[in-house]
This record gives structure tokens, sequence and C-alpha cells, in this order.
């Protein structure tokens, strides 16, 4: 239980890891629908060749203020929420969960800005294959701010929110398959899960849950990019689900069902890994804790 609170809470975190090149060859299988899909390294030559060595690395700046906020907003959202709402009462896991999923939609509502802005100048200089895409003239983040506010108006400030929303489930999904294999391979016998399992557990939860949000973060980045056209209806829900329908459907015409999965290598990537590492480190960490704290081992087993 310990071990689950305390891991669910970092659920958030890593919806923006951040293994900069792979997620800029990402970043350009996402936007770019006429960049054939290729294998990571792949790509990564091909932006190397057409614009430079530090090409893979452009916007970085912006990334790590990115994270930096969206890190500090999700933790002091989640502990203020959580000392509110127990008011020194014990925690469970659902409730932390909940806690969880409030902490991540305010994180979306108030760092949305930022990652509209980091988007537009990771994109910045590309060699595009789609000919329709405008090119832009950031001088640096406060530039990009006032220049979207300009041309634009505030609410693009506010790109692909809805989208984020939903992928605040990303992590619920990751810890209900991690828990399930877990049980599976207990199978009703209490015991501590080796190293390699909760690695390979790990790693397949985590391969699973992006997999299955992956056409959403498609679809989050081609908004947040900007350059699509909307829809306008009275209603910003009924005009979010039905810009999300139609760049879904339009991206399904133009290259099939795997269109929408352009890209998910790099992503698997650059989250897989670390996530099985993190479980792996979150086992180890509740293991000790419940030792440090005299409980036996098999107290930790059932939980």
């Amino acid at each position: 239980e310990f071990g689950s609170r305390s891991f669910r809470s970092r659920g958030k975190c890593d919806c923006h890891d951040s293994v900069f090149p792979l997620d800029t060859a990402r970043l350009r299988l996402q936007v770019d629908e006429n960049r054939k899909a290729k294998s990571s390294h792949a790509i990564l030559a091909e932006i190397v060749k057409e614009e430079g060595l530090l090409a893979p690395y452009r916007g970085w700046f912006p990334v790590i203020c990115s994270l930096c906020c969206s890190n500090f907003v999700y933790f002091y959202c989640f502990h203020s929420l959580k000392a509110v709402s127990l008011k020194g009462k014990q925690s469970a896991p659902s409730t932390d969960l909940l806690i969880g999923i409030a902490a991540g939609v305010i994180n979306v509502l108030v760092t949305t800005p930022l990652w509209v802005v980091n988007t537009r100048l990771k994109l910045q200089g590309s060699k595009f294959r789609n000919a329709d895409i405008r090119p832009t003239n950031y001088s640096g983040i406060l530039d990009a701010f006032v220049q979207i506010i300009r041309d634009e108006g505030v609410g693009a400030l506010w790109n692909g929110t809805f989208p984020s929303l939903l992928l605040v489930l990303n992590p619920g999904i990751q810890f209900m398959i991690y828990e399930s294999l877990k049980r599976h391979l207990r199978r009703g016998v209490p015991r501590e899960l080796s190293s390699i399992e909760v690695f390979i557990i790990g790693a397949i939860a985590k391969a699973i849950a992006t997999t299955v949000t992956y056409p959403l973060q498609t679809i989050q980045s081609i908004l947040r990019f900007g350059q699509f056209n909307e829809s306008t209806d009275n209603s910003r829900l009924l005009t979010s689900l039905r810009t999300i329908k139609c760049l879904l459907v339009n991206r399904v015409r133009k290259s099939g069902m795997l269109g929408l999965f352009k890209g998910l290598e790099a992503k698997l990537l650059q989250t897989v890994l670390t996530a099985a590492l993190m479980f792996l480190l979150y086992e180890k960490i509740a293991s000790c804790t419940f030792r440090v704290m005299g409980m036996s081992p098999h107290h930790y087993k059932k939980h």
C-alpha cells in the first residue's frame, strides 16, 4: 500500500519524459503527415543531415522550463489536496489515485500554455515534408506567447487541453495492468517478486498504457502545433470533441490506422525503460521501508 500510494503520486511526471532526441523524432512524425514512418535512428539521421547536428536538441530550454513548472504544480496540488481531503486521516490507494487525477487535471489546465509554446519552439526551423505547414519565427518563450496571443487569440494557448485531460488516465491504466500482472505472477501465493519480474511487468504495463493512449498523444501534439482548421461551435466541449474526431478521421484516411501510431517506437523507447526502472526502484524502496519500520517481509508481500 505504501508503494502504490507513493508511486501513484508520480504518475503525471512520466507524461513528459525528456529523452530529448527520441522526443524530437516522435514529435516530427506526429505533426508531419508526409514524413514516412521509419525507425527512430533513421528519423534522427534525416534530421541531423537536413538541419544540423544540434537539431534533435532544438527547444531544450523551453522543455526544461515546462518540466520544472509542471512537476512543481503537480506535486504541490497533490500534497495540498491530500492534506485538505484527509485532515490527518490515513489514506488509501483509491483515494490517492483520485487525488492524483485531480492534481493532474489542475496541472493540465495551468501548464498547457507552456507545453503549447514548447511544441512550437521545438518544431521551429524544421524541414517538413508537408508543404502546407507554415513556418514560424519566435525569438524565444516570451515572444512565442506574444505572437500566439496576437495572431491566434488567448484561447490558442490551451490548444490540446481536452486530449491532455484524457491522458491524465494514462498512469491509472498503467497501474491497473501492473497490479493485475503482479497478482497473476503470485497466483494467490504471497511472495516477493524478483527484480527481473518487476522490471518486465513494469515495462509491459507502460508499453500497453502508452500504446492504448498514443492516438490521443498524436492529436495532442497536432493541436498544440496549431496548424489545423478549427471548427466553430458555441460549445467548447462539442468543438473539442469534433476537432479530435476530425483529426483522427483525417489521419486514418490519409495514412490508415497505423498513421495514428507514427512515432510510437520512439515514445516506447523514451518511456518504457524509464517506467520499468521506476517500478523496480519503487518495489525495492517499499520493501526496505517496511523492513526499517520493523514489519515482517510477509506483511509487505500481502501488499
